[in-house]
């Protein structure tokens, strides 16, 4: 088993008696599945910064299509996968 530290934080009571509820129904407990949803967001929260990072450093390089061009290729997609209307 990996090493675990504690934290406190504060939850709505409803939230709390949630978590309660999906604890008993999966056979988990409250810690677990908190922590669980925790490490989910945070992966997916530093996903989204790290992005946004990739994507600054590319502007800052001059790696970026202009507006009209990105446009005339999304419209170019749409119409080569829409059906012939005849």
């Amino acid at each position: 088993m990996s090493a675990s530290t504690t934290m406190t934080i504060r939850v709505t009571p409803a939230l709390k008696e949630k978590l309660g509820r999906l604890a008993q129904d999966t056979r988990r407990t409250r810690s677990y599945l908190a922590a669980e949803a925790v490490e989910a967001y945070v992966n997916r929260e530093l996903q989204i910064i790290e992005g946004i990072q990739r994507g600054l450093a590319d502007m800052k390089a001059g790696r970026v299509t202009p507006h009209d061009e990105a446009m005339a290729r999304i419209d170019a997609a749409i119409a080569a996968a829409s059906p012939d209307p005849t």
